[in-house]
């Protein structure tokens, strides 16, 4: 068994430990811990990828008893009292001990649990993920597909239409709302055991978050945001009101152009797909990181990138074995969306593979999830800036200012649209957290109408917010989508401030310049996990986290409050 494995790391009875409380004898625990979870952890992530590749249901069930496994390991309460003491005493000094110390604490720390009820938790929340990737709404009676439901939000003018594809898009919420709601209350009973408001608090200090912190962030963008935002879907409402013939107090949800409200329109007559069209968009993405000195064929050769019936119908990346085994999962279309994320995706995938190796097992990970997120939205901008299309060979100069108008609109649109969306998910999942037994339905429409300007429609199904995969599958994560963005143009600002000085930042796109893959490599994949975010983010672009740098570029305004890193 893994925790009598672990547990004999420690005398009989748990009286003496056999570890001392010295830098040493953390460091004999480090190595062991390594030998135990590192062969799992490797176990678990193929399972995980199987089960995500295929949809079979021996997969998932091999997936959940592996991830159980692993997961019982860090519920062993002798090797947390070792850490927890050893912490206390701070006899560490040794900053990259000290780091690993604080790494292997929290995740401890959040594992305390009664094996049952942590098998529990897992079991539902791999049954939500595998109904959720195998599920598919139906039209008509017909099954769809998630690419088609997007394709008819991108571009049908068809309201009815429109409106039956938008609906089976939330037919599995439906489906899964009740399943969520428990697992909510599984999750909540597992953090209040480990003396926690709730499991939405114990996710923000596994993270090492500070709430009020977080919110008071939150709040000052709503702030910075808001007028421009208000402008903005004026102006998305009366060019879609136009095209579906309609007023714009007459719009619903299903008459934007995609499932959620949380991607930004083409405003534009331009088809911004056209340059894409029969383009081998792996192909292309790829040559791009090999230009900046980031091969991403290792990657790409264990990755699987195309459609077909019972796979996991989004994209995701994975570092496998924290040793180079990192894959990248989607289902490629050639049109800017796809672009967008696969060079999202691809960013992750470069992340993984250059941290260096040489760090200890337990650093070799990104910084923040929030960074690597950032990292990839970077990179995910690119699709939407019309001299990287001139530069990759996909317009002309003659096609460029028609282009760099309707993309330079839409990036802004995009990243003013995606900030007010973030501020539906942190609000809505705190709140589910605190209650999951309120009115879930009123809770969700209450908050899209505030932030998004949406109406609620009469036809909207009960459980329309379990549409959102990440509610099961990555709890109180979806935030740090919205950090990532700050870091994103935090980062940009340094890059063009160091590589390419002078230059405007909103004409630099990176093509073919390997100094931006070595910048990547020393300043932000290398050091991998080895520093606190809030230290890392300054090492990696000279200031703290705020929304500073990021309303200068959408909205035009310095935030007037920029709240210090904790």
């Amino acid at each position: 068994m893994l925790v009598l494995a672990l547990s004999l790391l420690f005398a009989q009875g748990g009286e003496k430990l056999m570890y001392p409380l010295t830098t040493q004898g953390f460091s004999e625990f480090l190595s062991q811990h390594e030998k135990t979870v590192a062969p799992l952890e490797r176990e678990a992530n193929l399972a995980w990828w199987e089960a995500a590749t295929t949809g079979k249901e021996e997969a998932y069930a091999k997936q959940a008893e592996l991830q159980t496994k692993l997961e019982t390991v860090y519920t062993d309460p002798k090797a947390f009292a070792y850490l927890k003491e050893l912490r206390a005493k701070g006899v560490v000094q040794d900053p990259k001990l000290s780091r690993q110390l604080e790494i292997l604490y929290l995740k401890y720390l959040g594992r305390q649990l009664d094996p049952e009820l942590l098998k529990q938790i897992i079991g539902k929340a791999t049954a939500a993920e595998q109904k959720f990737a195998t599920f598919r709404g139906k039209v008509n009676s017909q099954e769809v597909t998630d690419n088609q439901i997007e394709e008819v939000l991108r571009s049908s003018r068809n309201r009815e239409e429109r409106k039956a594809y938008w609906l089976a898009s939330k037919q599995v919420g439906a489906a899964l709302a009740p399943d969520v709601v428990a697992l909510v209350k599984l999750r909540n009973q597992a953090a209040q055991k480990l003396g926690f408001r709730d499991f939405f608090a114990l996710q923000l200090a596994l993270n090492e978050q500070d709430e009020a912190w977080l919110f008071n962030l939150f709040d000052e963008l709503d702030r910075l945001t808001a007028e421009a935002f208000r402008q903005l879907k004026a102006r998305i409402d009366q060019v879609q009101g136009q095209r579906l013939g309609v007023q714009p107090e007459e719009l619903m949800p299903w008459d934007y152009t995609d499932r959620f409200f949380q991607e930004a329109p083409n405003l534009s007559d331009l088809d911004l797909d056209a340059p894409l069209k029969d383009k081998d968009l792996v192909a292309l993405v790829a040559s791009f990181y090999q230009g900046i000195g980031l091969d991403p064929q290792p990657i790409l050769a264990r990755s699987d990138l195309f459609e077909r019936p019972g796979k996991n119908p989004h994209a995701f990346c994975t570092d496998i074995d924290r040793q180079g085994d990192v894959r990248v999962l989607a289902n490629v279309k050639p049109n800017q969306y796809w672009l967008d994320t696969m060079l999202h995706e691809l960013a992750h995938g470069v992340y993984s593979y250059y941290v260096d190796r040489s760090l200890p097992y337990f650093l070799r990970a990104d910084a923040h999830i929030f960074v690597t997120e950032g990292v990839a939205m970077l990179f995910g901008r690119l699709a939407q800036n019309a001299r990287f299309y001139l530069a990759m060979g996909l317009i002309g100069e003659d096609q460029l200012p028609a282009f760099e108008k309707a993309m330079t609109d839409k990036l802004r649109a995009q990243a003013l649209i995606f900030s007010r969306w973030c501020q539906v998910m942190l609000r809505f999942e705190k709140s589910l957290y605190q209650n999951p037994d309120q009115d879930l339905d009123a809770l969700w429409w209450s908050l899209v109408e505030r932030y998004q300007g949406l109406k609620r429609p009469a036809e909207a199904p009960k459980g329309a917010w379990a549409s959102k995969i990440h509610i099961v599958s990555a709890p109180v994560y979806y935030h740090n989508y919205c950090l990532g963005d700050l870091y994103a143009s935090q980062l940009h600002a340094a890059i063009v401030r160091e590589l390419y000085p002078g230059a405007d930042p909103a004409n630099v796109v990176y093509v073919a310049n390997p100094k931006v893959g070595e910048f990547f490599k020393k300043r932000v994949f290398g050091p991998g996990a080895s520093l606190p975010w809030p230290k890392f983010v300054e090492f990696s672009t000279g200031s703290p986290l705020s929304p500073q740098v990021f309303a200068q570029q959408f909205v035009g305004q310095q935030a007037t409050a920029a709240k210090p890193a904790k």
